[in-house]
């Protein structure tokens, strides 16, 4: 009963440990290999109402361990609602021809291409009920004659495809994440795009002028890629921050800076909130008679949802606003802002509302950080509390740097494993780039863009853009020189599937524990740490299109082919932590040029036969012991005694990867892995 009694003994305690009960029923669910039948769904619906009844009104012993599971059955049932409830066509075959349709979003490729996304589509000769609800359409070559405002009806011709596969089996699924954001269909166009309708006028479309108003302003004002980056972080338009300034931001450990998230939303309301306050203290009558703190707050909230409409409101923006909505709020209802109970609030709120989240990069590095950042001041706050006070008088300037250091430093350590798990690289000098950054991105650079706000309507907003320049270009500055150093990025492999989930619990515990039991997070941190390189990366990996295959050799991932298929190159030889681009790793398989790729593995020779010769080079390639991968159709049996892998075997079975065991090869198949869900049916 020992573990019986230490619950009991932590209650009061537990409520930061209802998003990470939460969280493992919606991962539970995500890593399902097939969705569950209806009668499964109400099994867990009716176990997950009698375990809570069971935990509010049962014998106390087991009201926490009841309580336990059925908050992780309560996640698992909120992930299968959320993929249900989104449910929509998704288109199931190519399609090329016109397209219609209202634009709901603009953004930019990572080739930087502006893309947009259309809803209300309309497809010739497809019809309504196998209409995709939304489309994502890249427009390649000359800019848009159109003005690319929400709410326009556009027409195009284009080419229209289902999302993406994996690009290896078990990698990262682009079919779930675009179920979840409602794309039926994903493609491009080379030609003009047409306005046949203007928005209509409204709030949306005022916000929207605003918005495009305000970054072109912004770029004119600042000029080059400091007014890029500032109208960025303010409006959510990044289309003025070119290709090498995001890179070198990447290479540093900063691009952060350019997302509208926590961090951004945390200083703005916390500029506001702070000024509001200290103004209305200069006034004794409301200072000592009114609560001002809460104005304050109520001021400061304003501001959040001004800078949510502002900014575009997209998901990762409408996180950072609802964990700032609830510090503002634990200040209205006299709770501590920075808490866990409130990082523990917030958590709940955005997994109960989108419960994808949890996979995406952006919830884990936000709510790391804030975990890691609370937990350790929290901790000093105590110390200081418990320590003499002649020990505690320090400068408050030295104190305020002291603390900006820290806030980079351990912010830093709680986001570098996610970023390593899901981007598979580490910024060897990100640590410096911060330090050297951040102070004045929240002394300097947010409460500058507040004071050019407050200035704007008397025409002095010059001065806060002056000042934010000031401060942008020493920020861009930083992130050239860091990023451009020798060895400023470490590559590294992916990670075992289970690694960062238990690197998490175990922190997880070790922080929200309040008992010496915590120390086994410790041990749990350092087995998911130590597990990390385990991870067998494949020996040979075919891309679902038949256009890319890759060996792995001595000097590191060979390609077939050194242009094409650029995205799955990229993510194959990231996925090994090889720091290598497509050209150079293509030169490790020397070929001869001009003639098809051609390499002896496991035993057996292969051939890669892409472009129109292809179906005649099979025809002089294909005889006993050769296996030919080809990105065509094959139609009736091979012209002679080899193995063909035709694009319709790869339609089948997704991108392949084989592992050598031994003398045997054993496959993978990216469509067995992601099993039968919602997002990998085929239509």
């Amino acid at each position: 009963m020992w573990p019986l009694a230490a619950l009991g003994a932590a209650r009061g305690h537990l409520f930061p440990f209802v998003p990470v009960l939460l969280a493992l029923g919606i991962g539970i669910y995500f890593s399902l290999p097939q969705e569950p039948l209806l009668r499964l769904w109400a099994g867990a619906a009716i176990a997950s109402t009698a375990l809570g009844l069971l935990g509010l009104t049962g014998p106390e012993p087991v009201r926490l361990p009841a309580m336990a599971m059925a908050l992780v059955l309560a996640g698992l049932l909120v992930a299968g609602w959320r993929a249900h409830s989104v449910a929509a066509p998704v288109l199931g075959w190519r399609y090329y021809g016109p397209i219609e349709g209202r634009i709901v979003g603009v953004d930019r490729s990572a080739s930087d291409a502006l893309r947009l996304t259309l809803d209300q589509v309309v497809l010739h000769d497809v019809s309504v009920a196998r209409l995709p609800h939304r489309v994502r359409i890249s427009i390649h070559g000359a800019a848009p004659d159109v003005d690319p405002v929400p709410g326009t009806r556009v027409v195009l011709t284009g080419h229209l495809g289902p999302p993406g596969g994996p690009v290896e089996p078990g990698g990262f699924d682009f079919r779930r994440m675009a179920w979840f954001l409602g794309l039926g269909a994903v493609g491009y166009t080379r030609s003009p795009v047409l306005a046949i309708e203007a928005p209509a006028p409204g709030a949306a479309l005022a916000i929207t002028r605003l918005r495009m108003g305000m970054s072109a302003g912004i770029r004119a004002a600042m000029p080059g890629e400091p007014g890029g980056f500032v109208a960025a972080i303010l409006t959510g338009d990044r289309s003025g921050v070119g290709q090498s300034t995001t890179e070198a931001l990447r290479r540093s450990n900063l691009a952060h800076l350019l997302a509208i998230s926590g961090l951004h939303m945390g200083l703005l309301t916390g500029v506001v909130y702070g000024a509001l306050r200290a103004g209305l203290a200069l006034v004794p009558v409301l200072a000592l008679r009114w609560p001002i703190r809460k104005w304050a707050a109520l001021g400061a909230l304003a501001a959040a949802i001004f800078y949510l409409l502002l900014s575009g409101g997209n998901v990762a923006t409408q996180r950072a606003f609802v964990m700032a909505a609830v510090m503002l709020g634990a200040v209205l209802f006299d709770r501590r802002a920075l808490s866990l109970r409130s990082v523990a609030l917030a958590a709940v709120l955005i997994l109960v509302w989108r419960p994808e989240a949890l996979l995406s990069a952006g919830f884990q590095m936000s709510f790391a950080a804030t975990v890691a950042l609370v937990a350790v001041f929290g901790w000093l706050r105590r110390r200081r509390a418990l320590a003499p006070r002649r020990s505690r008088r320090a400068p408050r300037w030295l104190q305020g740097m002291i603390g900006v250091a820290l806030c980079s430093v351990v912010a830093g350590l709680a986001t570098a494993p996610v970023a390593a798990a899901h981007f598979h690289r580490i910024a060897e000098y990100g640590l410096i780039a911060n330090l050297l950054s951040m102070p004045l991105m929240g002394t300097l650079v947010m409460p500058s863009a507040v004071l050019a706000a407050v200035l704007w309507p008397v025409g002095l907003d010059w001065i806060g853009l002056a000042l934010m320049e000031a401060g942008t270009r020493w920020i861009l500055a930083v992130a050239h020189v860091v990023g451009g150093m020798e060895g400023a990025v470490r590559m590294v492999t992916t990670p075992p599937v289970m690694a960062l989930p238990l690197l998490a619990l175990g922190l997880l515990w070790l922080i929200l524990w309040p008992g010496r039991a915590r120390l086994a997070g410790v041990v749990v941190a350092i087995t998911a740490i130590g597990g990390w390189g385990l991870t067998e990366r494949p020996a040979l990996l075919i891309a679902e299109s038949g256009k890319l295959v890759g060996l792995n050799t001595p000097q590191g991932r060979a390609l077939t082919r050194p242009r094409g298929e650029g995205f799955v190159a990229r993510n194959w030889l990231e996925a090994d932590g090889d720091a290598a681009d497509q050209a150079g790793a293509a030169l490790r398989l020397g070929a001869d040029a001009g003639s098809p790729p051609r390499f002896m593995f496991a035993g057996t020779e292969w051939v890669h036969l892409t472009g129109r010769r292809a179906p005649e080079q099979l025809d002089a390639f294909c005889h006993d012991g050769v296996v030919a991968v080809v990105d065509f159709r094959l139609r009736g049996s091979p012209p002679g005694a080899c193995q063909v892998i035709d694009a319709r075997a790869l339609a089948q079975s997704g991108a392949r990867a084989a592992h050598l065991r031994g003398d045997a090869l054993h496959w993978r198949f990216a469509r067995e892995v992601a099993g039968a869900r919602p997002w990998t049916r085929m239509r």
